[in-house]
């Protein structure tokens, strides 16, 4: 019990001495911030250093998309870097028919990405099996988030398909 006493008595002054030997800071100046050195805005410019083969949408209206510095009307289907127009006007006009092209393309892309217009439209069971069964991955989205998840795929490097109809469309 004599230890134990003496060992409370005696951890104020320890205490008191080690602060009494800790070295105080020279300065207080804060430390530069990461946010600006590391800012994606101003360190990184992906978009001006695409090479001039790659596709890159730069802009959607309501009519039509700008590619590459070309305005294209209606809709379009792109497979890795080659660019058509496609026929479908409206949502339920896409069909495993309208899609007919995936059956030959080599190499099969690994996702085709879907743009439905200005909203999100459920797909049947009937596309859904098409796009299964040429070995892609189908992800369905509007027609703005679809050139967006295009431009970051295909930057990449990956094997990439979209098919695109113009933001204004909504079934």
């Amino acid at each position: 019990m004599a230890v134990r006493h003496r060992a409370v008595a005696t951890l104020p002054n320890l205490i008191r001495s080690l602060r009494k030997e800790c070295p105080k800071p020279a300065s207080q100046a804060a430390l530069p911030s990461l946010r600006r050195a590391f800012s994606l805005y101003d360190q990184i410019n992906l978009i001006d250093n695409v090479p001039e083969d790659q596709l890159r949408f730069q802009r959607y209206t309501e009519t039509g998309f700008t590619v590459n510095g070309v305005d294209y009307e209606g809709s379009l289907l792109c497979v890795g870097n080659l660019l058509m127009s496609w026929a479908p006007k409206k949502f339920p006009q896409i069909t495993p028919d309208s899609l007919s092209i995936f059956r030959t393309v080599r190499p099969i892309p690994e996702i085709l990405i879907l743009g439905c217009g200005r909203h999100i439209e459920p797909v049947g069971p009937e596309l859904r099996r098409f796009v299964r069964s040429t070995g892609m991955k189908l992800e369905v989205l509007d027609s703005r988030n679809a050139t967006s998840t295009y431009n970051i795929l295909n930057e990449e490097g990956r094997i990439v398909a979209a098919a695109l109809l113009p933001y204004g469309i909504s079934s």
